[in-house]
C-alpha cells in the first residue's frame, strides 16, 4: 500500500528541484496539495506507451527509467528520470498518448498530479505556464547538446559526461575513502551504452582502461569514482 506522505529525504528532494524551487510559494503549495505519493519496487511499470496521459508526475526517490521495448521483446533506454525531476507534462498539453514506458529502476517514489488537478492549478496559476515553458526550453537544450555530444565526441568523452552526471545526482561518499565517490544508482552496462549511444562492449572496454587509470573502480554494487579531477578532464577532452 502506498504511504500517502513524502519521506523528509523525499520532500527535500522535490523542493530541492532546480525547476520546482523556482516556482513561487503558493504555486509549489497547491501543486503538493494535489500530489499523491506512489511507491514501486525495481522494474515496476508506472506508465506504459499508448495509454492516455492520466498524471503529471515528479520523481522524489531512485529512478524512473524511460524506454522502448522493440518488436524484437528488447527493452532499450532513453533515459533515467532523477529525484526533483518532473514529467509527462507534455501530454498533459496536447493530450496525446505516452510516447514511452516508464518503470522504477530500483526502489522508487513518485508524485503524481491528476490531469483535472493540472488544468485546475493552471487556471489559477498563470505563472505555471511560462515555468514550464521554461523547463520545455531547457530539455530542448539539453536534447540538442546530447545530439550533438553523440556526433561529434568519442566515446571516452561521452561515457566521462554520463559518469559525472550520475556522480551529481547519485553520488555518495565511499566507505573506502573519503576521496572518492559511490554512484548509488546502479546501472548495467548494456544500460549505460544505451545512454550512449554505444555498444556494450565498447562500453566495457572504456571502463576497464578507466579502472586501469585509475579514474575509478568497477565493483558488483556499482562503480566508484576515484578520480573526480581525472574525469573531469576527460569529459572536457
Amino acid at each position: 500500500m502506498d504511504d500517502p506522505i513524502l519521506t523528509m529525504e523525499e520532500r527535500d528532494a522535490i523542493n530541492g528541484g532546480r525547476w520546482f524551487s523556482s516556482l513561487s510559494s503558493s504555486l509549489r503549495h497547491d501543486i503538493l496539495r494535489c500530489a499523491q505519493v506512489r511507491r514501486f519496487q525495481d522494474g515496476e511499470l508506472i506508465s506504459s506507451r499508448g495509454r492516455p496521459p492520466e498524471q503529471w508526475i515528479a520523481c522524489a526517490k531512485g529512478a524512473v527509467r524511460l524506454g522502448q521495448t522493440t518488436l524484437t521483446g528488447k527493452q532499450i533506454t532513453l533515459t533515467y528520470v532523477e529525484p526533483g525531476i518532473w514529467f509527462g507534462d507534455v501530454a498533459m498539453f496536447d493530450g496525446e498518448r505516452r510516447t514511452h514506458d516508464a518503470h522504477a529502476h530500483g526502489p522508487t517514489s513518485i508524485l503524481c498530479v491528476a490531469r483535472d488537478d493540472f488544468h485546475k492549478i493552471l487556471s489559477q496559476h498563470a505563472e505555471l505556464y511560462e515555468a514550464l515553458l521554461r523547463l520545455q526550453s531547457r530539455r530542448i537544450r539539453l536534447l540538442c547538446r546530447r545530439v550533438e555530444e553523440l556526433n561529434t565526441l568519442p566515446l571516452r568523452a561521452r561515457l566521462a559526461k554520463q559518469l559525472r552526471h550520475l556522480m551529481r545526482s547519485y553520488g555518495a561518499p565511499s566507505m573506502a575513502s573519503s576521496d572518492e565517490v559511490r554512484i548509488t544508482l546502479h546501472l548495467a552496462q548494456e544500460e549505460l551504452a544505451h545512454l550512449l549511444g554505444a555498444s556494450r562492449q565498447r562500453v566495457n572496454q572504456e571502463l576497464k582502461a578507466m579502472e586501469r587509470e585509475g579514474v575509478l573502480r568497477v565493483e558488483p554494487a556499482g562503480l566508484v569514482v576515484r578520480n573526480r579531477a581525472a574525469l573531469l578532464q576527460l569529459s572536457e577532452s
